[in-house]
């Protein structure tokens, strides 16, 4: 049995004349005659009573045309579900995303493909560091990265989206906190002896380097009091006043009652990245990183403020992405 015998013997049936269903089938009458009698054989039962003047559905045919259109109407959804996902409009989209980009730059990605690619179904995975990230996409069980750099595995592309300075969280009684200008800039050399909230030494974490970078610069070794893996359990600490912590400026947006945030005078910055892997072929990604782009949300920034960002080669168009 051939699909295009499911076909004629539909636009027979719809039309109950065979000359007008040839004609919209653009066949000739005798082919489509020897089609639908093919067809009846097969099935072996007569799905059509033909008179020299009319052409009317049997009961078996009448019963048999439901389920053909049935089955034509699931091969025309089924192409057309072929079609979206060849496009890269339609899919799932496994997305990690560091601590503090959860509270940040996530929401707006999450616009962002809500709005131009509502079909592709976003699959997040929260508070996974950098190391974790760099594995996942290698390991193709991550198509998106919101991470920082710098990147240590070969393979993968990425985009700095974003430069922040470091802000320090204090517990709310802290002396250094007590002021009411919230913008006071504290001297980092006046942490020298305080006892740190850090990411555990063990998870690679870029924070953790770059705060021991900035506190090397003021002049001492920070103390690391308590180490967590994940920003709202060191926040929660900071707020325990169990120590204080340096973290980058967007963990502002986390309000925890108990917490204040100073800004310093330390020049170190962390950056932003959005990576996947160089060579993945999928048409979700691709069209995504497009969308991303268009919404400028995968604008890049300097990663030096006196220098340009280099631009990997994102796809302009759905075409390139193919």
């Amino acid at each position: 049995m051939e699909l295009r015998h499911l076909r004629y013997f539909d636009a027979v049936a719809r039309t109950l004349h065979f000359g007008r269903a040839a004609e919209q089938l653009h066949i000739a009458q005798p082919a489509l005659s020897r089609a639908v009698r093919q067809l009846e054989r097969e099935v072996g039962v007569t799905l059509l009573h033909r008179t020299t003047r009319t052409v009317e559905l049997t009961d078996a045919g009448r019963a048999y045309v439901e389920e053909v259109r049935d089955v034509l109407r699931r091969l025309d959804h089924a192409t057309r579900a072929a079609r979206r996902a060849e496009a890269g409009v339609t899919g799932t989209l496994r997305l990690g995303v560091t601590g503090t980009a959860a509270y940040g730059y996530l929401p707006r990605v999450a616009q962002v493909l809500t709005t131009a690619l509502p079909q592709v179904h976003l699959q997040v995975h929260t508070e996974m560091l950098t190391p974790d990230q760099e594995r996942a996409l290698v390991g193709d069980r991550l198509d998106l990265g919101i991470l920082r750099p710098p990147l240590s595995e070969g393979g993968l592309e990425h985009v700095v989206v974003r430069r922040e300075p470091l802000v320090l969280a204090l517990p709310a009684g802290h002396p250094l906190a007590a002021s009411s200008e919230t913008d006071d800039v504290v001297p980092l050399a006046a942490l020298h002896g305080e006892p740190f909230v850090t990411y555990a030494h063990t998870s690679g974490s870029v924070v953790r380097e770059a705060v021991r970078s900035a506190c090397r610069e003021a002049g001492f070794e920070p103390d690391a009091a308590h180490e967590v893996g994940e920003t709202s359990t060191l926040l929660a600490l900071v707020a325990a006043a169990l120590g204080v912590a340096l973290v980058p400026e967007s963990a502002r947006t986390l309000t925890l009652p108990g917490v204040s945030f100073r800004a310093t005078d330390s020049a170190v910055h962390v950056q932003l990245a959005v990576a996947w892997r160089r060579d993945d072929p999928s048409p979700v990604l691709r069209s995504v990183l497009q969308a991303l782009r268009e919404q400028g949300a995968l604008s890049p920034v300097p990663t030096d403020p006196t220098g340009p960002a280099d631009q990997p080669d994102v796809p302009r168009t759905a075409q390139e992405a193919r």
